[in-house]
């Protein structure tokens, strides 16, 4: 086999490499090679599954490592050897490995990940981040856990991963092993929940110390309330019996443990996982960007009305509605249409009245943060809440938001005035908004109406009004709205004495409760909103300003790949 293997590596070395003379302009190509655990074979069955999935649309291949993987001159050096060939010649002038392994910890992985270069003809590489660093992988063990969880106020969760050689591997292991359980529990609230790491049969006292985690499992189980233990491996499956996951089972079987031999793979995350990873580091074109707008939403008026300022954008950008207050089932469904019109960045447009409104929740969603907002609002957190759920994709995201801190607002806002105003030196004008729940909010809002007040005044017709003021109306917090409401009527009547009082809806679109609120007073309201051929300007240079980012960055590298 040794002297197999070193023939291979010679006549793979003869090919060399097609290099692009020094003057030529040609882009680089990115070929991604999946570098996984040699499982046996049913296990290599499921990832050849998942990578043959996945060079459906991208250029890929796969490499496997065993556990007697022994470095360059090893009998694995062939596989590597191979696939990195099959990138060269798939045209691929540069190589992204992406280790499937749940942790950069992973003892087999670290052996593989500094000799990789040895096998790529000279073609570069470099490394993606392994499994457990994305929150895909957390739905993974989410989904175990949710087929076996009853009641889980009254359970302890188990997360079990395996391949330590010493403590400071499986120290490491368990660490990215507490990201998934981390994950699980913004979901489910166990009553206990910890992550703990089986050593590799080749470790040092191996068997003594798989004893001693044996022994604590059992100790956990003893306890009063259901156990459940998950598998968060991608472990040997060399057919459904002789298997990592089954293993574990026969370990347990006798107790009253809620257990499936399911590991990490098969699941659909994990192609989704790939994807997305490949998305990073593949060039983008303006054809795989596309957008989501996401508008508060009412009735059909209210949306039909938001939907002119964005149709004239419809013919030419890929786009999909979102409405609502950051609902995650409505974004995953936006999402998805644009994945299968074949988008892989996804510009997700906040259209709301300032650039922080609902930034913290649908940053959540899209896996853009990892701090779970309490409520819709995205105001605080609270640990003891259930987190919304995070879309499940391969796209990655940008986002922009605040519509009214536009400074051609202003114009808008000149209109809707001046389809009232009759003699300005006799009128009071009231901007009334929505309001926000903090005073640090709602003292931001009213700060940007102010601004645009400050562009109203430059008009000398407006310099003529005895008044113009902003003010919110706080409606969605009973306590801080029945304030904020009485100061907006005490304003309204006492104007109403001197002149005309002309009120205007500064939201998208209609006047919301503000009749009911205003009712019994003297005043005129325009209620067309801020919906105006100038949100479609504010929406398309958001998109043009956001697609320049992503592309050229992309096109720079291409332009350096060949001195």
């Amino acid at each position: 086999m040794y002297k197999q293997t070193i023939s291979v590596i010679a006549a793979v070395m003869m090919l060399g490499i097609s290099w692009i003379p020094a003057g030529a302009a040609a882009p680089s190509k990115v070929g991604f090679l999946v570098v996984a655990p040699d499982r046996g074979f049913l296990g290599n069955q499921e990832v050849r599954s998942l990578v043959d999935e996945f060079k459906k649309s991208y250029t890929a291949t796969l490499g496997l490592a065993g556990r007697d993987y022994t470095g360059v001159e090893g009998e694995y050096a062939a596989y590597l050897i191979r696939a990195a060939h099959e990138l060269k010649q798939a045209g691929a002038t540069e190589i992204v490995a992406i280790p499937l392994f749940l942790s950069d910890a992973d003892p087999l992985f670290k052996r593989v990940r500094p000799l990789l270069p040895a096998y790529t003809g000279g073609l570069p590489v470099r490394w993606a981040q392994a499994m457990a660093h994305d929150y895909l992988i957390g739905q993974i063990v989410l989904d175990r856990v949710g087929a076996l969880s009853e009641h889980p106020e009254s359970e302890r969760l188990i997360v079990v991963a395996t391949g330590a050689l010493d403590s400071a591997s499986e120290k490491a292991i368990r660490s990215d092993t507490e990201k998934l359980v981390e994950y699980v529990t913004r979901y489910k609230h166990f009553r206990e929940a910890e992550a703990v790491v089986y050593y590799d049969r080749e470790a040092e006292n191996a068997e003594q110390k798989n004893q001693e985690i044996k022994a604590h499992l059992l100790a956990q189980m003893a306890k009063q309330g259901r156990t459940l233990l998950v598998p968060a491996f991608i472990g040997p499956k060399f057919d459904h019996s002789m298997s990592m996951a089954s293993w574990l089972d026969d370990q347990f079987k006798q107790t009253h443990v809620a257990y499936k031999p399911e590991e990490l793979l098969p699941h659909p995350n994990a192609l989704l996982w790939l994807k997305k990873t490949a998305n990073r580091e593949t060039p983008l074109t303006a054809g795989q960007i596309g957008v989501v707008i996401m508008p508060h939403g009412s009735t059909q008026p209210w949306n039909d009305a938001v939907e002119t300022t964005i149709q004239p954008l419809m013919a030419k950008y890929p786009i999909e509605m979102a409405y609502g207050m950051g609902d995650p089932k409505i974004i995953q469904d936006a999402v998805s249409k644009l994945e299968q019109r074949g988008i892989r960045r996804i510009i997700f447009v906040r259209m709301y009245a300032l650039d922080h409104q609902m930034k913290p929740l649908t940053d959540y969603i899209l896996g853009l943060s990892e701090q779970a907002p309490s409520d819709g609002h995205g105001e605080g957190h609270d640990h003891s809440a259930t987190a919304p759920l995070q879309v499940r994709t391969a796209a990655l995201f940008s986002t922009f938001g605040g519509y009214e801190q536009n400074p051609e607002i202003a114009q808008v806002l000149h209109k809707r005035i001046a389809e009232l105003s009759k003699d300005p030196a006799n009128e009071t004008v009231l901007l009334l908004a929505h309001g926000e729940a903090t005073d640090e909010g709602n003292d931001k809002w009213l700060a940007v109406i102010s601004n645009n007040i400050d562009r109203l005044r430059k008009d000398p017709r407006w310099a003529k009004l005895k008044t113009i003021k902003a003010l919110t109306v706080r409606e969605d917090w009973p306590k801080e709205r029945e304030k904020a409401v009485a100061g907006v009527r005490a304003t309204i009547e006492e104007a109403s004495k001197h002149g005309r009082v002309l009120v205007i809806a500064n939201r998208l679109y209609g006047s919301g409760p503000y009749k009911k609120m205003l009712h019994g007073l003297t005043y005129e309201i325009n209620e067309k909103g801020l919906v105006d051929p100038i949100l479609t300007r504010w929406l398309e240079d958001g998109m043009i300003r956001l697609t320049a980012e992503l592309i050229p960055s992309r096109n720079e590298q291409a332009a350096h790949a060949h001195p």
